[in-house]
């Protein structure tokens, strides 16, 4: 699980650098202020559940549970439907897949429990 999660968590972390640095330099007057700032909320989000991933590998050393297994699924997921839904938004400027990101919220939001959860395992 370790090396699994912070293989995601790599990745996501080179995707949330590259993402935002294209939002930054390639987007700018290209699409409106509020397209932007989705974008960027969905880098933001796309980086913090990245920690959150390191986090899920690093209790895996110390803990044995499924809970670490969803929650870190979980927070993969939500990057997806989340941080996902928001750049294609701002990319096309389909506002209805504003429908999807608060799924990505409940997904990051369990994810978060689990972590919890787990680390009340700890001896």
């Amino acid at each position: 699980m370790l090396k699994l999660f912070l293989l995601i968590a790599s990745i996501n972390g080179f995707l949330s650098v590259a993402i935002g640095a294209f939002g930054a330099h390639g987007l700018e007057g290209k699409i409106s202020e509020r397209m932007l700032a989705n974008y960027h909320t969905g880098v933001n989000y796309q980086m913090f559940h990245t920690v959150g991933l390191l986090g899920v590998a690093f209790l895996s050393t110390f803990v044995s549970t499924p809970m670490l297994v969803w929650a870190g699924s979980l927070m993969t997921a939500g990057i997806v439907f989340f941080s996902g839904s928001l750049y294609v938004m701002a990319l096309t400027g389909k506002t209805i897949l504003g429908a999807v990101t608060p799924i990505g919220g409940v997904l990051f939001l369990a994810g978060w429990v689990l972590l919890g959860l787990a680390a009340l395992k700890l001896s």
